[in-house]
């Protein structure tokens, strides 16, 4: 017996991943997630390598959902709450490359819902500056190290609705 759950995946970057994660394991709907890298050149990159801002990876979180329960448009809703998208490359303390705020789009229907919903963040006004967010397709995703995934609950720092 599998899981009958229709499934779709949806990537984010915004800072450090690991605050991200736990943000969308919140999500009523999120089945899964796994942080990693994505968006670089370097094949199998390590945290270590990441962390140069060498490799042009972001630290990402790849995050699997049914959307019979939770909406793609309502995980860009998250998204754009949990980070400052106006900040190139960093998030608070957080500075490089490796923390762009970033979407990476799996098909058509993602980077419509995606550039729509940053167009409508920039007329809320919301932001007195401009939105940096990239838009991109979805490449190759490198799964973190162990000790990354769910760190946060590891800590005992946030509860998983996952």
């Amino acid at each position: 017996m599998g899981d009958s759950r229709t499934k779709e995946k949806a990537t984010f970057a915004a800072g450090c991943f690991w605050g991200v994660e736990a943000a969308f394991r919140k999500v009523r709907g999120v089945i899964a997630t796994t942080v990693g890298y994505t968006g670089g050149a370097t094949e199998n990159p390590r945290y270590e390598d990441v962390c140069t801002g060498q490799t042009g990876h972001a630290e990402a979180v790849e995050v699997v959902y049914d959307p019979s329960i939770v909406s793609y448009d309502e995980l860009l809703q998250v998204f754009w709450k949990i980070h400052n998208p106006t900040t190139k490359n960093r998030q608070g303390l957080d500075i490089g490359s490796q923390y762009r705020s970033a979407i990476f789009y799996h098909n058509e229907e993602q980077k419509a819902a995606a550039e729509a919903s940053k167009e409508r963040l920039r007329r809320s006004g919301r932001y007195r500056r401009e939105i940096v967010t990239e838009i991109v397709p979805a490449s190759a995703f490198y799964r973190a190290e162990e000790y990354h995934q769910q760190y946060l609950e590891k800590l005992g720092r946030v509860k998983s609705r996952v």
